[in-house]
């Protein structure tokens, strides 16, 4: 045992004593004395250590973003700041991660730079700006800060727990220790994406693939009471153990220095293993376990005379039975130089052959608009191909032929894609989501058929769907001479009437307006008499004067309320006259006022002078959905924001969907919600922002509906927390719930999972990327709870303005 003790001193790692403490051994040159020791292994505890060396630091110790440069080149002074292990072999600080921000954690210290990985990331990986600051604050805890704003990031939660030093381990561990060597937190405990030699894994623990550029990953490594499994996300097991007859209770899975991975049961007996093909290497002093961005687990080993990781086991080794491989609209194809992705369409790679396997932002553009074909539809071939669903991956499992099942999802509308297994079983598989990935290969038993539209411009299947068949193009006929040279007369005696009936129209609106100037005054009264049972009038500035007393009550910003001559109350909003011409302005109102729904507020008239512009709603009495929400929130029942948040969604629907044309809203928030006086939400303010704007020009990459849908989604949030945060763009899911859980405790069961379905839909709506954001159609079947939806990543490029992101992330 005193042999067992020295080996575990020289490599630092915290051992336990009869308490269930740890203790910190920093040095091989930390004395004890011989009965101490003896009272250490079982009789009484013993303070071991009270000198620490150069990798520990004090309390009131902090490091710097801008201690970091690219080339791993510090000043002396951040230098000394960093935390090395005594062995040198871990560094712990900040270190750069893509789109300039940073990380604070735990990589190598190798050589070369390239070779440096890291092994453990504050928060799992939460980044923040250069400017930021790790501080090892008085009370004991290690705290993330956020400059200049001073915002706590992320805490290790260990205040007033006696914690005095904080130190680097030669094993990578970063360990918190009280003035008695204690080991009080330490990150071994926390794992985020790697295991190291000495280091377990217990349920619920999981590990989580490393982000890439926007979102992070799906993939989890797990450990559950069925074994260990790949997963992505909650729903979709690619990779598991396969245990045979399990024998007792799964307790932990444990990674050694010699690369065997072992899952071990509560009488500590091994249930399965796996070894790396180096196992036994003496000349092997580095390894670790780690689960990639591309959702695959593997252990690597150091090679000390190549300066460089070779992989020495890989869980999957066919890359394309990773679930979602190659990203969105893309097909998986592997060779022996590894996996080949391509996209669903030929036309769809926006740069470049080549896709990263894993990234989910593969750069393959989202799948036309079946509702936006000209013609019929057609079913692309794709043969010795798989596809899949990836949101939500809830697939439909069927029991038709081939040719059965090719009719069944032609004539259902809600079939955008199918997959016929031709292996005999019979199985056909359809998919109702446009999220769709897919892998193909010579051994795969499987025909699939994707839905796109019959025109000319409709585009095939590429690279990695060779068999695909080309979709049906159109044909013109040329007509005969003589029957050519009609079809011209005709065309022009057409042409030349309607050019007569517009001019005429045009002379008798001017008349009109002529005549209606010069007898404004006698038609007044008669215009407000008539207003309330009209469709949509238009009166004059003089008029709205009247109807507002000179514009005396003012309802918020540039909206007043107004009487008609039978006390009927209307809500006047003044509209900027230098931003739209009178033609576009009355145009643009038309179509506000032919809309007709339950939740929107309707348009009653206007007026459109060359210096005036003035919108006529109906008043609704209870004011803005603001007010409602946001003062008092514990007493506002969760029902009835559910209610505010399926009103306006509905009313969206209705503008993007239901309309002759889209109407975008253009400045959706819950202040242009109203309550009338049942509660019921009525949107307004719709299309007018978007009609002010139209001549404007934008470099955003959004269009106004995909903006409603991001708006849709903070709107959402605000809903369900009760408050109008400014941080609310860097929530994620877990974030949320907590805040949830903490400021509304009076919510139950029921209500708790309502919660969390509105949030996970409202986080997928504020995705930066905006093809990955549902349509708002899909967003009313997951509020209505017709359709399930995935948990959302937790980390987003989230819109900050029209052209800027910022990547958030976090982790256990």
């Amino acid at each position: 045992m005193l042999e067992s003790l020295l080996i575990l001193m020289v490599f630092q790692v915290p051992i336990k004593n009869i308490k269930g403490k740890s203790f910190c051994f920093n040095t091989f040159s930390c004395s004890c004395s011989a009965l101490a020791l003896v009272v250490f292994l079982g009789f009484a505890n013993c303070v071991l250590c009270n000198k620490h060396p150069m990798d520990s630091a004090p309390l009131g110790f902090e490091i710097t973003g801008f201690g970091y440069d690219s080339d791993r080149n510090v000043d002396s002074h951040r230098k000394a700041n960093n935390l090395v292990s005594e062995n040198g072999i871990f560094e712990f600080g900040f270190f750069e991660r893509d789109g300039g921000e940073f990380v604070v954690g735990i990589r190598y210290n190798l050589s070369p730079k390239s070779s440096n990985l890291p092994v453990w990331t504050v928060g799992g990986g939460v980044r923040v700006p250069i400017n930021s600051t790790l501080k090892f604050s008085m009370d004991g805890r290690l705290i993330l800060m956020e400059n200049p704003s001073n915002s706590i990031v992320w805490s290790s939660n260990t205040s007033n727990s006696g914690v005095e030093t904080v130190t680097l381990m030669n094993n990578g561990n970063l360990v918190l220790c009280n003035s008695q060597n204690i080991v009080i937190w330490e990150s071994f405990q926390r794992p985020t994406n790697t295991l190291l030699p000495g280091q377990f894994l217990r349920y619920p623990q999981n590990l989580r693939a490393p982000s890439t550029k926007s979102i992070t990953s799906y993939y989890t490594f797990v450990i559950h009471p069925e074994g260990l499994a790949l997963m992505w996300e909650s729903n979709i097991t690619y990779w598991n153990t396969h245990l045979t007859a399990p024998s007792a209770t799964i307790k932990e899975v444990r990674f050694d220095s010699d690369g065997v991975l072992g899952l071990y049961d509560d009488s500590n007996k091994v249930i399965w293993s796996i070894s790396s093909t180096d196992s036994g290497d003496t000349s092997v002093s580095l390894r670790h376990l780690r689960i990639d961005q591309d959702g695959n687990l593997r252990i690597y080993s150091w090679n000390n005379a190549l300066r460089s990781w070779k992989v020495g086991w890989q869980a999957v080794e066919d890359q394309c039975n990773v679930f979602g491989s190659c990203g969105l609209y893309s097909v998986c194809g592997y060779n022996s130089t590894g996996p080949i992705c391509g996209c669903l369409y030929s036309d769809s790679l926006e740069s470049g052959n080549g896709i990263p396997s894993s990234d989910s932002n593969s750069g393959c553009k989202k799948m036309g608009d079946l509702g936006n074909c000209k013609s019929h539809t057609s079913m692309l071939v794709m043969k010795q191909t798989v596809l899949y669903g990836l949101y939500p991956p809830h697939d439909i499992d069927m029991m038709l032929s081939e040719e059965s099942c090719k009719e069944y999802c032609a004539n259902d509308t809600s079939c955008l894609a199918l997959t016929s297994k031709n292996d005999g079983s019979g199985l056909c598989t359809v998919k109702r989501t446009a999220f769709i990935s897919g892998s193909t290969g010579p051994s795969i038993p499987s025909t699939s058929f994707l839905k796109v539209c019959l025109i000319p411009q409709a585009v095939a299947a590429k690279g990695a769907n060779p068999n695909s068949t080309p979709t049906p193009k159109s044909i013109s006929f040329p007509f005969p001479g003589d029957f050519r040279k009609l079809i011209s007369a005709v065309v022009f005696v057409i042409l030349v009437t309607v050019l007569v009936i517009l001019g005429l129209q045009m002379f008798t609106l001017v008349f009109v307006y002529h005549k209606r100037r010069k007898n404004s005054d006698k038609k007044a009264i008669g215009a407000k008499t008539n207003l309330k049972n009209s469709v949509l009038i238009r009166l004059s500035f003089n008029e709205v004067e009247e109807l507002t007393s000179g514009f005396s009550t003012p309802l918020g910003g540039s909206i007043f309320k107004g009487f008609l001559p039978e006390k009927m109350a209307v809500a006047v909003k003044v509209v900027d006259a230098t931003v739209i011409s009178e033609n576009e302005f009355v145009k643009s109102t038309a179509v506000l006022g032919g809309t007709h729904h339950r939740n929107l507020v309707s348009l009653k008239g206007f007026c459109s002078e060359p210096n005036h512009k003035v919108l006529i709603y109906e008043y609704i009495s209870n004011g803005s959905a603001d007010k409602w929400i946001f003062e008092n929130p514990i007493e506002k029942i969760w029902q009835k924001r559910v209610d505010i948040a399926v009103g306006v969604t509905r009313a969206l629907m209705y503008l993007h969907i239901e309309c002759q044309s889209c109407i975008p809203h253009g400045n959706l928030k819950l202040e242009n919600v109203l309550l009338d006086e049942k509660m019921a939400p009525k949107l307004t303010d719709f299309g007018v922002k978007n009609f002010l704007c139209s001549s404007s020009s934008s470099s955003s990459n959004e269009s106004p509906p995909e903006k409603d849908v991001y708006m849709l989604g903070k709107l959402l949030i605000e809903i369900v927390l009760c408050s109008r945060d400014t941080m609310v763009d860097s929530y994620n899911l877990d974030f949320v719930m907590d805040k949830v859980m903490e400021e509304q405790k009076y919510l139950d069961s029921e209500d708790l999972s309502g919660v969390e379905r509105v949030v996970r839909i409202g986080l997928w709506c504020m995705q930066n990327q905006p093809f990955l954001r549902p349509s708002v159609g899909e967003v009313m079947k997951v509020l209505e709870g017709t359709i399930s939806v995935d948990r959302p990543p937790l980390s987003f490029a989230y819109k900050k303005g029209d052209d800027v992101t910022e990547e958030i992330e976090t982790g256990s």
